[in-house]
Order: C-alpha cells, then sequence, then structure tokens
C-alpha cells in the first residue's frame, strides 16, 4: 500500500479519499442537546449498526428515497459536520474518530461498537484491498496484517481507538456493547439500543413486536449484501437528481461520499458478517505477533475482557 494513500490530519491517520475539510469540520462540529453518536473503528460493524438505529428512528418504514438512510445518518468523517447541521431529523451521526478527536457533548448521546482485533483485521483486509482508493488490490493479508499492527491504516492504531472509548464504556450517556454481543442476540440489544435512544421508542418495540421482526428482516445479513453490494450504477444515475435537490453546503461532501461508494470494487463491501473469521487467515506466527501487540497495547486495562466468552487465542 503506497504511502501517499495516507496522512495525517489532526493527528488522525486517514486515506486522501477523506478530505481536510470534512476531517477538521467533523472534530469542530459542537453537538446540540440530543444528539445521536455511533461511534466505532472501522469493520467493527457499523455499516450494521447504521442500519439497525436508522429502522428504530423510522419506525422500519420503507425510505421514500434510498438515500435517505445515507443522508439522515451521515458518515461525518467523509461529509463533514455541515452533514450533522442539516441532516432531517430524527438522525444520527457516524464517526471513526477516537474519543479525544470525535465530536463529545455530555447533553449528546453516543452508541460505540467494539469488535475483536482478530477480526476487525480480516475485515478490514478485505476492505482495503477491494476499495480502489487504497491501492491495496495485489496486496496479501500478510502484508496488511504488519500494516494493521503498526497502525498504517484508515484512523490509525485499533487498539488507542478502542481505548479511547474503552475508558467511557460505562458513562451514562454512552451505550457501549460489542459486535460479537450484537451477532448474539439481535433481538435484545435491538430493545436495548431503542430504550438508550429514548424510553417511547423502546416501549413502542414491546407493544409491536412485529416492529422488532422487521427491523431483524431489514437488517439480516441477506439484506444487509443487497443494499450495501449493489451495482454502483444506481447510485451514479441518481447522482446529479439528488446533488440539485440538497443544500450548496452538503453538496461537496456528499460529492466526496458518492464518489467513494460509486468507485468499482474488487470485491463485496459486505462480506461474511460473522465471528471468529480469524481462523481461516492467521497463521501460528500471526497468532503470536497479535497477542503480543494486544499485551502491549492494553497493558494496565482490562479491555480485552469484553471477549472473555469469545474464542480468542
Amino acid at each position: 500500500m503506497a504511502a501517499e494513500v495516507f496522512r495525517n490530519i489532526e493527528g488522525i491517520y486517514v486515506g486522501k479519499h477523506f478530505s481536510d475539510d470534512a476531517i477538521r469540520s467533523t472534530m469542530s462540529y459542537k453537538p446540540r442537546p440530543g444528539d445521536l453518536f455511533l461511534t466505532c473503528y472501522p469493520k467493527s460493524g457499523s455499516c450494521w449498526a447504521h442500519r439497525i438505529i436508522y429502522n428504530i428512528l423510522m419506525d422500519a418504514a420503507d425510505p421514500d428515497d434510498p438515500m435517505d438512510p445515507f443522508l439522515r445518518i451521515p458518515f461525518l468523517d467523509m461529509r463533514g459536520g455541515d452533514a450533522a447541521i442539516y441532516a432531517p431529523r430524527p438522525a444520527a451521526f457516524k464517526t471513526h474518530l477516537p474519543f479525544s478527536k470525535a465530536p463529545y457533548s455530555p447533553e449528546a448521546k453516543y452508541i460505540h461498537l467494539a469488535r475483536n482485533p482478530y477480526d476487525v483485521c480480516v475485515s478490514f483486509y478485505y476492505h482495503t484491498r477491494n476499495v480502489p482508493a487504497y491501492n491495496f488490490q495485489n496486496g496479501t493479508f500478510d502484508e496488511f496484517f504488519e500494516l494493521f499492527l503498526q497502525g498504517r491504516v484508515d484512523f490509525g492504531d485499533y487498539f488507542e481507538n478502542v481505548l479511547s472509548w474503552y475508558r467511557h464504556w460505562n458513562d451514562a450517556n454512552v451505550f457501549s456493547l460489542t459486535y460479537e454481543e450484537l451477532k448474539e442476540n439481535t433481538r435484545e440489544h435491538i430493545v436495548k439500543i431503542a430504550a438508550f435512544i429514548d424510553p417511547d421508542r423502546e416501549k413502542k418495540l414491546k407493544e409491536n413486536p412485529e416492529l422488532i421482526e422487521r427491523i431483524l428482516e431489514k437488517t439480516n445479513v441477506e439484506n444487509m449484501k443487497k443494499i450495501f453490494n449493489y451495482n454502483p450504477q444506481r447510485l451514479i444515475l441518481k447522482e446529479t437528481k439528488l446533488l440539485d435537490n440538497v443544500r450548496p453546503e452538503l453538496q461537496k461532501g456528499l460529492r466526496a461520499y458518492l464518489d467513494f461508494i460509486n468507485a468499482p470494487m474488487k470485491g463485496d463491501f459486505v462480506r461474511k458478517a460473522k465471528v471468529g473469521d480469524w481462523r481461516n487467515h492467521f497463521s501460528l506466527e500471526q497468532v503470536a505477533k497479535m497477542k503480543e501487540r494486544i499485551a502491549e497495547a492494553t497493558a494496565g486495562t482490562d479491555v480485552m475482557s469484553l471477549w472473555k466468552d469469545v474464542d480468542l487465542p
């Protein structure tokens, strides 16, 4: 992976497909009371959580515009702070920034998702290989593994990012869970997420169990693949109309987002969505190296206890 693919913006190591303006304006965005954020390190289940949150907010109704989920829950790191300011309500805002760089207010709410480093590494490898912007189409897992351990990937070091949020795991305005917990009991955690967003939404789900069934159906793996592993031409054809109908402040960030997702990928954006795929990729030497890196990076913390019930080395 060529070094020129990445650069440092305000201490964050990101690919050049993320604009300086978008990253800086996301960092400087001042959350309003009641703002809702989805935070996590890349490849930790954010696309899945995004659709779960969207369907909770919208009562599992089909959007009139297929871009509505992305306008209503914008990826701020790519689209910038204006996407939060002008998002249609109800809304939520996604970011991969560590806690110290993310827009923060005690009056805002944060849903934080963490995934074990072994599976993140594997998922991130396929993402980096498949997305043309990374110039890693012929890269191997062995090569990516070393980059991952060094933090030379999008949004930098996994452990620094995860630990920054783990220090706030039990804050009153932070709802934290692991990808593995969400996979094990999706129904239960949909209700818990709804309760955190608004007790009235929890009440509605409990009084209307068919709503939960619709959310489960809309966010299962097969439907996630239909949503994200699309034919890019569907959105390319909509781009002119889409940009004509949005505020001028949002057009630059939205165009950057469309350029990114419309670039032809080598493989699927949503791949297996499972726990434990690392076993199909890690050599014994790589397991040993990862364990050494974990011990070094997490010394003095119990963050790995999040996965005590997951079969990790």
